[in-house]
């Protein structure tokens, strides 16, 4: 069985339909949070994500997205981008993203946008938080989101030995084969990546091996970024398109 697993699409069409091309079939789609927010193609993706089944989890710009207060934390341009998202958002894309869980297993794999100690907020950027939210997995494998940096946080091969974990950078196309080990996954970002790589990220997963892919994938930024403009959305969340920062 193949999973597309998809995180911070930011409502970014081109680049989420640019990554659904490349992973071609596949028997389910799992998202992390941050279907909006930054982007200037909220209900369209919300649609798209609709009409294929995709199931998932909120993030921090979802709950903002809906009407929570959470926006008075973001930073100047994402709160412009935020306010732009809740006056343009359908009555159904808002029910949609009302309608997801803050946290989700499916089988082995615990789903969350940030952490499992705090599933909205926690950014896990070092292995030291990797190892303490790994202790609080319900089941074997952990995937999440919110930091955009393709990363897995694993232990080695054939232990489940927290001491042993360690953070591997993924090149694009690589796989990590997760059988015998623990692991916390992060696809990367979608619709606007931060490692300064700006190509659509995501990762497909065997379900099988487990194992698994990271996948990066070029999409008219261009045509994102005068959308964006169009909208009169923040002149930094377009430019940093060009770079993936």
């Amino acid at each position: 069985m193949r999973v597309a697993v998809l995180s911070d699409i930011h409502a970014n069409l081109r680049a989420l339909d640019a990554i659904l091309a490349r992973v071609g079939a596949v028997d389910g789609i799992w998202q992390l949070g941050d279907v909006v927010g930054y982007g200037p193609d909220p209900d369209a993706v919300v649609d798209r994500l609709r009409e294929l089944g995709a199931i998932g989890v909120r993030g921090n710009h979802d709950l903002a997205a809906i009407g929570d207060d959470v926006i008075r934390d973001f930073n100047v341009d994402a709160r412009a981008a935020m306010e732009w998202t809740r006056r343009t958002i359908s009555p159904a894309t808002r029910e949609w993203l009302a309608a997801l869980p803050a946290r989700l297993t499916v089988d082995s794999w615990s789903l969350v946008h940030g952490s499992q100690r705090d599933p909205t907020w926690e950014y896990i950027v070092t292995e030291v938080a990797a190892a303490e939210n790994m202790a609080l997995l319900p089941s074997a494998y952990g995937l999440f989101g919110h930091t955009h940096l393709p990363i897995a946080y694993a232990t080695l091969p054939g232990s489940s030995d927290l001491a042993g974990l360690a953070a591997l950078t993924p090149p694009p196309g690589s796989s990590l084969a997760l059988d015998g080990r623990r692991a916390l996954v992060n696809p990367g970002s979608v619709g606007q990546p931060r490692d300064g790589d700006a190509r659509a990220s995501a990762l497909v997963l065997d379900l099988a091996g487990p194992v698994v892919t990271w996948i990066r994938v070029e999409y008219d930024i261009e045509a994102t970024q005068a959308a964006m403009r169009k909208a009169r959305l923040p002149a930094r969340g377009v430019s940093r398109l060009t770079f993936g920062i």
